[in-house]
């Protein structure tokens, strides 16, 4: 079948981009990855060479440009996504961005616009979802196993500290990790509860990075249009507890379950459920998601990329949508106003 054309926006050996080269690897998708960007030229050119593509350019303008991609995937700093993602939309290209979509409710709507005006796909890249514990856990809760959901947790708990050495922009910038963090477990309980309508949250700067200039450590409650209500702990600045660095919990009317997630580990998913005679725990035990590429993600990545070829194919919605990423950060965005205050804050959902 026809070859899918790809360009990667921000790309380099040790960043989330470097999992696009994975791709080739995969019999069934017909990615071609034909062009590259980022700003460092000596890097960019070697890292092109080594992987055989022909076409590298440190504009992005130059990049969108080019008639031969139908893809734009967009793994540039968190700041730029806004700016890298309109111009993508607006040449007709079809996008991936890498989580958090943006960073703030104005960026979010203009996205949302662009969209729809243009009629392109745009997928957020949400590992989360895509790891085999989350994706069972999803399942069990689509075929009604845990009966009607009442209340849920989820956390993402990170030492960010060796991650500032290999890249420093999260340091420079800085990154806001109420977006670049905590929309990870938002997010995946959004999938769960649809839209946040409310949240109360608390915020602290941690003690181990001090050249960090902002709060890094949060704890969000949130209650959603349903009615449902979830916690949500997001730690960055914390000497890593001997716990998974991401942890969901459900807790149903017929059962509660909970899936972790640890990097280059197993991961691990457990049920209890209520009119077993004994409330014996059911336990899976899922193999790590080990490869090549940075961070262990690129199982994850490839299964989101097989999603959003689907979705090409078929003419279907991707899943994590644009309205999708917009509602996460307007919870991000709440949360934030919740700490400047002290008070609940309503979450923006009019997209």
């Amino acid at each position: 079948m026809q070859k899918i054309g790809l360009g990667v926006i921000g790309i380099n050996p040790t960043n989330m981009g470097s999992t696009m080269s994975l791709l080739s690897g995969e019999a069934e998708l017909r990615y071609e990855l034909r062009a590259l960007c980022a700003k460092r030229e000596n890097t960019l050119a070697k890292y092109a060479q080594d992987l055989g593509v022909s076409y590298w350019t440190t504009e992005y303008q130059e990049l969108i440009k080019q008639k031969d991609i139908d893809v734009i995937a967009v793994f540039s700093p968190d700041h730029l996504h806004a700016e890298h993602c309109l111009a993508a939309i607006e040449a007709g290209k079809h996008v991936i961005c890498t989580k958090p979509m943006v960073t703030s409710l104005a960026d979010a709507q203009k996205l949302v616009q662009a969209v729809k005006r243009s009629g392109v796909k745009f997928l957020v890249g949400q590992t989360m979802r895509f790891d085999l514990q989350f994706l069972t856990l999803q399942k069990m809760f689509e075929d009604g196993e845990l009966g009607t959901l009442m209340a849920s947790e989820a956390y993402y708990v990170h030492d960010m500290r060796p991650v500032y050495e290999f890249t420093p922009w999260r340091l420079n910038e800085p990154q806001d990790l109420m977006f670049g963090g905590v929309v990870h477990p938002v997010d995946i309980l959004r999938c769960f509860s649809g839209d946040v309508v409310e949240v109360h949250a608390y915020g602290s700067k941690g003690l181990l990075t001090p050249e960090f200039p902002q709060m890094n450590n949060f704890f969000l409650n949130l209650k959603f249009e349903n009615g449902q209500i979830s916690r949500v702990m997001g730690l960055y600045d914390v000497v890593h507890p001997p716990m998974p660095m991401m942890q969901v919990t459900l807790y149903g009317s017929e059962g509660t379950v909970r899936a972790d997630f640890t990097d280059n580990e197993p991961g691990s998913l457990a049920a209890t459920w209520d009119k077993m005679p004994v409330k014996q725990p059911m336990n899976m035990t899922f193999p790590p998601e080990v490869d090549s590429s940075v961070y262990g993600h690129g199982q994850t990545v490839i299964r989101y990329m097989r999603h959003f070829q689907d979705c090409l194919e078929f003419d279907s919605e991707p899943c994590p949508n644009v309205i999708d990423g917009a509602k996460s950060v307007a919870v991000g965005v709440a949360a934030w106003e919740s700490i400047r205050t002290g008070q609940p804050v309503q979450v923006f959902n009019d997209f």
